[in-house]
């Protein structure tokens, strides 16, 4: 059966098959991009190359591996060296983690981002829910990771929460040597969205807005992102879209739900799906300097 997935307002999205000639098997019509999702957690050990089926049976057809920390960073980008020109990797340390960010790291960073298979720099920012690192730790570690993608050129895959005014600060005072950059899962207000939009940044959406308890602000302004700004991830195997029909068990998000985020997406921005998936898939090529799986 065809995947299914609703969209804003109980739309329900029916992904279209043809089949494709040369791998002699079915295929979705859309072709869709995970620009942030955990593969290397340890939820997918037991399973991992059947989530990476499940992906592309479901029209994903190339994921970004987050990288988060120095282990983590390492392990993406070996993932990406098992699935050359399907999976990719960023390099970075998770403000959460920015309390080990040593010279050991940063040398590791830089080795990593001179990496085939390596795309951005990050997952790194500033995170002051949960406080796991000092503030003045996390603003240094975010710097300097900024450094190394003004010095690499690669484009940078940024978190932020609960930041915004220090957040903003210190990413204005680099952004002109930046090259591309993407405020990764944005979850804010509408006045944060344009300051992002303003400094000419790309804007991540996951599966919140798919949340009825907490995501339904964004429905209000998501409009407001050019359509050649946008781009779509799953932070997979968190942020499982709510809106999920059947239901599904399990707390594990995957990549081949990124087809509902994309459904709702698209209601919300009054498009179609094909129109999303295509514009958000070129965006992602772009934006992280990938080719079409061969």
């Amino acid at each position: 059966m065809p995947a299914r997935g609703p969209g804003a307002g109980g739309l329900n999205v029916q992904l279209r098959f043809r089949y494709n000639a040369r791998r002699h098997q079915r295929a979705p019509a859309m072709e869709l991009i995970d620009i942030g999702c955990n593969l290397t957690h340890d939820s997918f050990d037991a399973d991992r190359d059947a989530v990476l089926e499940r992906a592309l049976a479901a029209g994903v057809v190339q994921m970004v591996v987050t990288g988060a920390s120095e282990d983590g960073s390492e392990a993406a980008w070996k993932l990406t060296r098992s699935h050359p020109g399907v999976l990719f990797a960023t390099a970075g340390v998770h403000p959460h983690l920015a309390s080990g960010y040593t010279d050991r790291t940063e040398a590791l960073l830089r080795d990593l981002v001179s990496r085939e298979g390596v795309v951005a720099v990050g997952e790194t920012g500033l995170d002051y829910f949960r406080d796991f690192s000092p503030r003045d730790v996390q603003r240094e570690a975010f710097r300097r990771q900024l450094n190394i993608a003004a010095d690499c050129g690669l484009p940078v895959f940024l978190h932020m929460r609960d930041a915004h005014d220090d957040f903003h600060s210190i990413l204005a005072e680099y952004r002109d040597r930046l090259s591309d950059v993407v405020v990764h899962c944005f979850t804010g207000s509408q006045p944060e969205l344009r300051e992002y939009l303003d400094m000419d940044c790309h804007i991540g959406v996951t599966g919140w807005i798919c949340d009825e308890r907490r995501g339904t602000h964004m429905k209000e302004y998501l409009g407001d992102v050019p359509a050649d700004r946008l781009l779509l991830e799953t932070d997979a195997p968190y942020l499982k879209p709510r809106n999920l029909r059947p239901k599904v068990k399990s707390h594990r998000n995957e990549p081949c739900w990124l087809p509902w985020i994309a459904g709702t997406l698209a209601a919300v921005r009054g498009v179609s799906p094909d129109r999303l998936a295509s514009q958000t898939t070129a965006n992602a090529r772009r934006f992280f300097r990938m080719a079409a799986p061969g």
